[in-house]
């Protein structure tokens, strides 16, 4: 029996990710990450660098990437919760410019898989959040690059996962352009 349930997307090689958690009146124990288990599921990764992160209520981080060193990624939720979204930056691929978004929480315990080649962010849709994820290749901070998390040819209603309250942006991430102005694609 596979310790995970691998639920494919609306985009290739996007993955959602359920755990299987075994829970009894002392709390609950399930796997984070078995390598044969994504093996088997065609998901072949070499995970260097595990980040977490830890944010209030509207805070959006992203839509970051990495220009020359692309990283793929495993995220999920400690706690709280996060509308997490992934971006198809792959000039070859049939959903270009697509999107995929998905809840993440600390009660559903779902993860979420996305390849090299996307643009990655997420909205905290709590009071707090606690946000984990490993990656294929280490932070290069002169390699980062980002896309406009309101660039309106992505049309993300983030506000719709939001609901009251307002987006909490770095200065950063104030300044990200618009997809079609990025002069790069994987």
């Amino acid at each position: 029996m596979s310790k995970f349930k691998f639920i494919e997307t609306k985009i290739k090689d996007v993955y959602i990710i359920e755990p299987t958690v075994f829970g009894d009146n002392r709390g609950y124990f399930m796997e984070t990450y078995n390598k044969d288990e994504f093996l088997a599921a065609g998901l072949q990764y070499e995970f260097l660098q595990d980040n977490q992160s830890s944010s209030r209520r509207g805070v959006l981080r992203g839509l970051h990437f990495q220009k020359t060193y692309p990283q793929a990624k495993l995220v999920r939720v400690l706690k709280g919760e996060v509308y997490d979204v992934a971006v198809d930056l792959r000039k070859n691929s049939k959903t270009y410019g697509q999107w995929q978004g998905v809840l993440l929480s600390e009660e559903n315990k779902r993860q979420f898989m996305i390849p090299r080649g996307f643009a990655h962010g997420f909205l905290v849709v709590s009071d707090y959040a606690e946000f984990a994820y490993k990656c294929d290749d280490r932070y290069h901070p002169e390699d980062e690059g980002g896309i406009a998390y309101d660039d309106p040819s992505l049309n993300i209603d983030w506000m719709a996962q939001l609901g009251d309250g307002e987006i909490i942006l770095s200065e950063k991430d104030k300044k990200l352009p618009k997809l079609q102005e990025i002069k790069m694609a994987f």
